[in-house]
C-alpha cells in the first residue's frame, strides 16, 4: 500500500487580537477609578510619558454649572480636580474593621487549643455576608481532610464558640436561631431584663412561629403560643429590637464617589451627550525625550516605551470616542426620558444599539458597564437605559423599567390595610393601557424590591 503526499492551499480568515486592540478592550470596560488607577501605573512605569498641565480654567467653567443646575439621586457627582484644595476637604474613604478581623480579634483573646482555633477560623470563612452560618456542619465535615479526624463534637464546640462572639446572634443557621441566640444573651447580660412572660413569649416565637407571625394572623398566634394579646405585642416589639443581620455593620458598603464620565446637555430643541473633560486622563509623550529618540538611534527598549507611550494614548482616546458613540445614540433614543424622567424610559436592547453604530454587542455592553452619565434626573449608569419592550393596547411599547416605576406607585398609594396583590396591579396596569400577566408583574415586583401583597399587610397589621 503507497502512502501519496499532496499540497493543498486553502484560504481562511482569522481575527488576530493585537496587543493594541487587548489594550483597547481592557481600557473599555474599566471604569473611571479603574482607568485613573491603570494612568497612574503607567506614568510610574515609563519615564516618556508625563501628564499636560493639570489646571484648566476652561473645563472647570464647563463642568461647573452643571453641578448647580442637576440634582443628584444619592450619587455625588462632583468631579475632583487632580492636585486642587477640593482634595483637602473631599473626606477619604476610611479603612474599617472587617467582620473576619473582628472575630479572629477575638478568637485571639481566647484560651482555646490551636485545633479549635483552625476549626473556628474555619467557620468564620463560611460566614456569609449577613453573618449566618449558610453551609450545614455535615457538609463542612465532608470538606475537613480524612488525616485530620475532625469529629462532629468538636466542631459543634467550635461553633458554639464562635456564636459567643460580638456581635450577638453571629454564626447562626437561621434568623430563627439568630434571635434565640440574642435572647438568651439578653436575659443573661441585660440589667433590665425583660418580663419572663415576654421574654418567654419571644422567643418562643422566634423558635417555632416566625412563618406564622409574618402572615400578620395575631389571633392565630395567640392560640398557637397560649398567651395575651398584650403579652404577644410586648413580645413583638422585643422582637423587633433584636438584629435580624448580625454583619449589617460590617456589611454597609461604603459610599463611593461617582465622577460621570458622560454629561447630557439641552442643545437646541435636543438633548446632546459630551465627554466630561474632568475625567479625561490628559497624558502626552515627553517632547523633549520623543525629539532625541526621532533624531537619534535609540536602544530597543526606550523605542519599546516610545511605541507603548503612544500605543497607550491612543486606546485612552478611542475609549472616549466609544463611550460617546454610544452614549449619543442612548440620548437620541431616549429623548422623552431626560424631558419626563423613568416614567418615560423607552425599550432598548443591546442589539438596538450595536446594530446602529456597527459594533459588537459585547462592545456596547463594555462601553455602558460602571460608566455614568449626569442627566436632569440625576446620575445614571448608562446601562439603566436598557430595557425589554412591552407591549401596550394603543399598539406603541414601554420598557420594563417603567413598568416596574408604575407598580412601586401604585403600590405606594395603595391602602395598608388591603394591599394590591399581584393581579389587581396588572388590572390597574391595563387601565393604563399595559396588558402584562400576573407572573410578569410578580417578577417585576420583585425585582423592585417589593415584597408580596400578604406581607405588606402583616407588616402594616404589626406596625
Amino acid at each position: 500500500m503507497h502512502s501519496r503526499q499532496s499540497l493543498e492551499l486553502r484560504q481562511h480568515q482569522q481575527l488576530a487580537l493585537t496587543p493594541q486592540l487587548q489594550q483597547s478592550i481592557r481600557f473599555l470596560q474599566l471604569s473611571t477609578h479603574d482607568l485613573e488607577q491603570e494612568m497612574a501605573q503607567a506614568l510610574a512605569e515609563n519615564p516618556l510619558l508625563e501628564r499636560e498641565e493639570e489646571y484648566d480654567t476652561d473645563n472647570a467653567d464647563a463642568v461647573a454649572p452643571q453641578e448647580e443646575r442637576w440634582p443628584v439621586l444619592g450619587l455625588s457627582n462632583r468631579p475632583a480636580a487632580r492636585g486642587s484644595d477640593d482634595e483637602a476637604v473631599r473626606p477619604e474613604t476610611a479603612v474599617a474593621e472587617t467582620l473576619h478581623e473582628h472575630l479572629l480579634g477575638q478568637l485571639r483573646l481566647t484560651r482555646a487549643q490551636p485545633r479549635d482555633v483552625a476549626l473556628v477560623s474555619v467557620l468564620i470563612d463560611e460566614l456569609d455576608e449577613n453573618g449566618y452560618l449558610a453551609t450545614p456542619l455535615e457538609e463542612l465535615l465532608q470538606y475537613m481532610p480524612p488525616e485530620l479526624d475532625v469529629q462532629p463534637d468538636e466542631l459543634q464546640a467550635a461553633l458554639r464558640l464562635l456564636q459567643s462572639f460580638d456581635p450577638p446572634g453571629i454564626a447562626a443557621t437561621s434568623l430563627g436561631t439568630c434571635l434565640v441566640q440574642q435572647l438568651d444573651l439578653l436575659k443573661a447580660n441585660s440589667d433590665a431584663q425583660p418580663h419572663p412572660d415576654v421574654w418567654a413569649c419571644a422567643r418562643e416565637i422566634a423558635h417555632s412561629h416566625l412563618a406564622l407571625l409574618a402572615t400578620g394572623n395575631l389571633a392565630r398566634l395567640r392560640e398557637a403560643i397560649s398567651c395575651t394579646h398584650d403579652t404577644l405585642r410586648a413580645a413583638h416589639t422585643l422582637l423587633l429590637q433584636l438584629e435580624p443581620r448580625p454583619a449589617r455593620n460590617w456589611s454597609t458598603a461604603t459610599a463611593d464617589y461617582v465622577t460621570p464620565e458622560v454629561l447630557v446637555r439641552r442643545q437646541g430643541n435636543r438633548w446632546q451627550a459630551a465627554i466630561n473633560p474632568a475625567v479625561m486622563p490628559r497624558l502626552r509623550v515627553d517632547p523633549s525625550y520623543e525629539h532625541l529618540l526621532t533624531g537619534a538611534r535609540a536602544s530597543p527598549e526606550l523605542y519599546a516605551q516610545l511605541q507603548q507611550a503612544h500605543g497607550l494614548i491612543k486606546s485612552v482616546n478611542q475609549r472616549f470616542v466609544t463611550i460617546l458613540r454610544v452614549a449619543q445614540v442612548i440620548v437620541d433614543r431616549q429623548q422623552a426620558f431626560f424631558e419626563q424622567g423613568p416614567k418615560a424610559m423607552r425599550p432598548l436592547i443591546l442589539r438596538d444599539i450595536a446594530s446602529q453604530l456597527e459594533l459588537h454587542e459585547s462592545t456596547v455592553s463594555r462601553a455602558t458597564k460602571q460608566k455614568y452619565a449626569q442627566t436632569p434626573w440625576g446620575v445614571v449608569e448608562l446601562k439603566r437605559f436598557f430595557g425589554v419592550a412591552l407591549a401596550t393596547d394603543d399598539g406603541e411599547s414601554t420598557s420594563a423599567t417603567a413598568v416596574q416605576i408604575m407598580i412601586r406607585k401604585l403600590v405606594e398609594d395603595e391602602s395598608p390595610v388591603k394591599p394590591l396583590s399581584d393581579s389587581r396591579i396588572a388590572a390597574l396596569l391595563a387601565g393604563h393601557g399595559v396588558v402584562i400577566a400576573r407572573r410578569t408583574v410578580a417578577k417585576y415586583r420583585e425585582a423592585a424590591g417589593i415584597e408580596p401583597a400578604i406581607r405588606r399587610k402583616a407588616r402594616a397589621a404589626l406596625e
